[in-house]
């Protein structure tokens, strides 16, 4: 097999040790091999960068193994041509494997161009996402913490969830830290009621006749304290995301006008995928990487499992969750779609769906600076007009009526 690249290097990432594997090919078509070993100091990786350099490698690859590959990739970044593979991609035939013949067989799919590189978003969008991923962190960890201290408030038999529609808001944590002092009588916590709620103070009297011990009040001040932590952390991060966004604010315009899709989400599509969608080659690429697709089995001519691929977690679930929210959007072509494919083929393979609409609409937009076109909840009734004509009139007729059909006026 011909090789593509003259000079090209395998990197095995560890932990604590790169091995690294130099081929060279000469124009006799001989292959001359180096094999290093450096550390995973900043020091030792400077030491890669300028070994590499001093035998005019050109081009790096390596497998995207944990965390480890970015402090070496952030080194070698500009310097060298990197190729970070997958390393399901990257198997080698078992049975004779090392830290250096994987090294030498990176390298040697290196050279014959066998490798397909991830895709590795420019520093300013990875800076961007780890804010957004660190941020869903944060809300799910909030919402965890909720969840314990009204699986708190039900031990003590406390059942203010029960009355207000939310117990963390004005009212909720008057009366959680009425609860946590401990001197307050149950009329006096339903007293504490804030607007509307104040409607059901006969139903808020009752429900706060609990027995709260030192136990519970320990428990919910802890619990409490660690809420508005991480409540104040939230604020500091989303203020950095938007400081983060400000080089991206025509894009973020752009994806706002997509129903489902509001400034976190657009955040965090953006995160994930950039504002580059040459990098994907077409919209099938981008929709398999991100998870949105129906899988591809078949064998013999018969049709398997068709789930979807796993994909990019993150950047699937944000797509879900618009999906969700354009299916509550009235009036719009993304709702008539969700409850069409909802009746046919169920809750989750219609969001799903949907969510690749979304996605290819996101491509389109990204790609040709375009603004989203909203075709209406009617679109689909206006494509099919005949048969969806003639099918009313045959349900009408099998029901015993009579049906004459005149041209409305314009």
């Amino acid at each position: 097999m011909q090789a593509l690249v003259e000079r090209g290097c395998g990197l095995d990432v560890h932990q604590a040790t790169v091995v690294a594997c130099l081929l060279i090919v000469r124009k006799d078509g001989k292959v001359q091999k180096q094999m290093r070993t450096f550390g995973t100091t900043t020091r030792e990786l400077l030491s890669l960068r300028e070994w590499l350099l001093s035998e005019g490698c050109t081009h790096v690859a390596m497998e995207s193994t944990g965390v480890y590959w970015k402090p070496v990739y952030a080194i070698l970044e500009g310097a060298l041509e990197i190729v970070v593979a997958n390393a399901q991609h990257v198997k080698k035939v078992p049975g004779r494997k090392t830290d250096v013949k994987d090294a030498e067989w990176i390298a040697d799919l290196l050279c014959h161009g066998l490798l397909r590189s991830s895709f590795v978003p420019p520093k300013p969008i990875r800076e961007l996402r780890d804010l957004t991923r660190y941020r869903r962190k944060l809300v799910e960890s909030q919402a965890a913490e909720r969840n314990r201290l009204l699986k708190l408030l039900e031990t003590a038999n406390i059942k203010l969830a029960s009355v207000a529609t939310d117990v963390f808001g004005m009212s909720g944590r008057l009366i959680l830290r009425a609860l946590v002092e401990g001197k307050a009588t149950p009329q006096e916590m339903a007293e504490l009621a804030k607007g509307k709620l104040r409607k059901k103070i006969p139903e808020l009297e009752p429900a706060l006749e609990g027995k709260v011990e030192e136990h519970h009040r320990f428990l919910l001040r802890l619990q409490l304290g660690r809420l508005e932590a991480a409540e104040k952390d939230l604020a500091v991060l989303e203020q950095r995301i938007q400081e983060k966004l400000k080089p991206y604010e025509a894009q973020l315009t752009l994806l706002d006008e997509i129903p489902g899709v509001d400034w976190t989400l657009a955040a965090g599509i953006i995160a994930e995928m950039g504002v580059d969608m040459s990098v994907f080659g077409s919209v099938s690429q981008l929709a398999s990487w991100a998870g949105v697709c129906p899988g591809n089995n078949e064998s013999a001519g018969k049709r398997k499992s068709s789930r979807i691929p796993k994909g990019n977690v993150y950047l699937k679930t944000a797509l879900v969750e618009a999906a969700n929210s354009a299916a509550k959007a009235k009036g719009t072509y993304l709702r008539d779609k969700f409850y069409r494919l909802k009746a046919r083929r169920g809750y989750k393979r219609a969001a799903v769906a949907v969510a690749h609409k979304i996605m290819v609409a996101i491509y389109h937009m990204l790609s040709h600076r375009v603004c989203y076109n909203e075709l209406g909840d009617a679109y689909l009734d206006k494509r099919n007009k005949h048969q969806l004509t003639r099918n009313l009139i045959h349900r009408l007729e099998r029901l015993g009526y009579s049906v004459t059909l005149e041209q409305k006026a314009a």
